[in-house]
């Protein structure tokens, strides 16, 4: 006689997690509430909620009161940003596409709904990249850029500049990635997770190392908001400059760019493609480490970096520096 495989059976909620479970989904059943939950976790900040889903802002008020009062929804913990609580993650991105969160391209309000500044952000990249996209795709990369940095900005004024460089060099890896711009050159990624240590050391030492015969990107899984201060001194001591640089967040396009990718502590974090050179260097994060750890990590990373060109076959300006 064949005996049934036996199936793993979850506990059962109780009445007090069923209550609260409960109480969750009637709030979602509340239209305006299902779409605030789904923009917030599209990553789109609180404060621009209003404009991009056409309601007035005491309704979306609203709304992120009745989520935070089930917790769907937490305050950061400076209260500056509102964020889907870890259990409710998954389920707040199975409610968005591509970027549901964002007008259609070819609707009206994309970048008009936004800061000035952004609108011309996106009036200015559309003309430099004119012979490659679309002013609809430019204004698009333009939304979700700044969208993903402001998410995490504690300081504002800089937020235009910094959407304006990120978007450029996302909307360059899509051209990249796509064929439209053959540079002649290996291009490489490094990827860690506040992309405010390890990955910002070694796209220094590269960019160094190889000056402009490799191009480097970074991105962070989930990107903090500056470079640190310690990281910046201790390349200082050795003479690696690391000047207006900032963490970026992770997005598909720059994977796809890449002909080497390289993480450092973010797990799975990193989408795989074929043709590219993957690999992962196990290295402590510096910023947990005295000054000395730190010193000893960045002395590492130039060691991977320098047994990275050797893998491209180019040679190191190590020799004469």
């Amino acid at each position: 006689m064949i005996e049934r495989a036996r199936h793993r059976v979850g506990r059962p909620l109780d009445d007090d997690a069923a209550q609260e479970r409960a109480a969750q989904a009637a709030v979602l059943g509340d239209l305006l509430t299902l779409r605030v939950l789904s923009a917030l976790a599209a990553g789109a900040p609180a404060d621009v909620l209003s404009s991009l889903l056409h309601v007035p802002a005491i309704e979306v008020e609203d709304a992120i009161a009745r989520l935070l009062a089930v917790n769907i929804v937490h305050t950061d913990e400076v209260g500056a940003h509102v964020l889907p609580a870890a259990s409710w993650v998954r389920f707040g991105r199975l409610l968005v596409g591509d970027m549901p969160a964002l007008p259609e391209p070819d609707t009206a309000p994309t970048v008009a709904v936004l800061p000035a500044a952004i609108a011309t952000v996106a009036h200015d990249l559309s003309y430099r990249f004119a012979s490659t996209f679309s002013s609809e795709t430019v204004s698009q990369y333009v939304v979700e850029s700044y969208l993903l940095l402001s998410q995490r900005a504690r300081v504002r004024k800089h937020l235009p500049s910094l959407t304006a460089r990120y978007a450029a060099d996302r909307l360059d890896a899509l051209a990249s990635a796509q064929g439209l711009v053959l540079r002649g050159t290996p291009e490489v990624l490094f990827v860690c997770v506040q992309n405010a240590g390890r990955s910002q050391i070694a796209a220094a030492y590269l960019r160094y190392l190889a000056g402009d015969r490799v191009h480097v990107r970074t991105a962070g899984s989930q990107p903090a908001d500056a470079v640190h201060p310690r990281v910046v001194d201790a390349l200082a001591e050795v003479g690696v400059p690391l000047s207006d640089e900032y963490p970026k967040p992770l997005t598909d396009e720059v994977v796809q760019a890449a002909d080497f990718v390289v993480t450092m502590g973010c797990g799975d974090a990193c989408p795989v493609y074929p043709g590219r050179r993957y690999m992962d260097w196990d290295l402590d994060d510096p910023l947990t480490l005295d000054d000395e750890g730190l010193r000893v990590v960045r002395d590492q990373i130039r060691g991977h970096v320098e047994d990275l060109l050797a893998e491209m076959g180019i040679t190191s300006h190590a020799a004469s520096r």
